[in-house]
């Protein structure tokens, strides 16, 4: 049986301890951002390259909290409604920081912010072409979580519910069937509220999850990574015991012959 302790997940030739992965947005500053990422145990940090600061001395740096060498730096095209805007934006982050793993997402303008999943394709089949290793954020849809997987794509990233909502899985059976048929990894990415979600995403056998909002916008953010990191851990270690069958009636503990 593999051991909690010794379990570990890889994506494009990288291996991971940690099953969980934090952003760096909304948080109050790069300091609550730097203790919330280490209290989650996290490894990898997602990077929304348009919208924080990499390299302006002038102005406080991600970097100088949220250390490269501690963390490896996860860049994404949050902001990004075309293939293009996508592609270029990870061009330019792998000139300025030599990054190969990456996130895609490229976003329907709409208020749900689901992903454009035509333009997602698109670009991912660019990207792939250029040489980078993609992790994709993509609708819970079982038969296009397929067609990534065959584009190229280095791990598949459903999205729980929408970006920022906290509204948890809302279908379980899609991701489930996402789980079972891909032979990358899936994360949960977007859409976890709290601690019994992240639980319910590893449950049902995803090799990771991916949150923001969840953590930077609790009430104590630093307890809220630390209560992830558990609930990542219990999740996990459910799904490697495997949970008992369930029944449509009662089953007694003790048995009900031999009663003196």
């Amino acid at each position: 049986m593999t051991q909690p302790s010794q379990d570990t997940w890889t994506v494009a030739g990288r291996t991971f301890s940690s099953r969980l992965i934090v952003g760096t947005g909304k948080y109050v500053d790069y300091a609550q951002n730097a203790a919330a990422a280490e209290a989650a145990g996290a490894e990898i940090v997602t990077v929304a390259l348009r919208r924080v600061n990499l390299s302006d001395p002038s102005q406080p740096m991600l970097v100088d909290y949220v250390k490269p060498d501690r963390f490896t730096f996860l860049p994404n095209t949050a902001g990004c409604f075309t293939g293009e805007d996508a592609v270029r934006t990870l061009r330019l982050a792998r000139e300025a920081g030599g990054w190969n793993l990456v996130k895609l997402e490229v976003l329907s303008d709409t208020p749900h912010l689901y992903p454009d999943m035509p333009e997602t394709l698109r670009a991912l089949d660019l990207l792939v072409k250029d040489g980078f290793e993609v992790m994709v954020y993509c609708t819970d849809d079982v038969v296009m979580g397929k067609r990534l997987e065959e584009a190229g794509a280095a791990a598949i990233m459903p999205a729980a519910a929408p970006i920022g909502s906290g509204l948890g899985i809302q279908n379980h059976v899609n991701i489930r069937l996402i789980v079972e048929q891909a032979k990358v990894p899936v994360l949960v990415d977007a859409g976890v509220g709290t601690a019994s979600d992240a639980t319910i995403a590893m449950e049902l056998g995803c090799d990771a999850v991916l949150m923001n909002t969840a953590i930077a916008q609790a009430r104590d953010p630093i307890l809220m990574a630390s209560a992830m990191k558990h609930a990542v851990i219990a999740g996990r270690e459910a799904y490697l015991a495997g949970r008992m069958p369930k029944r449509r009636y009662a089953s007694a503990s003790s048995p009900l012959s031999g009663l003196i």
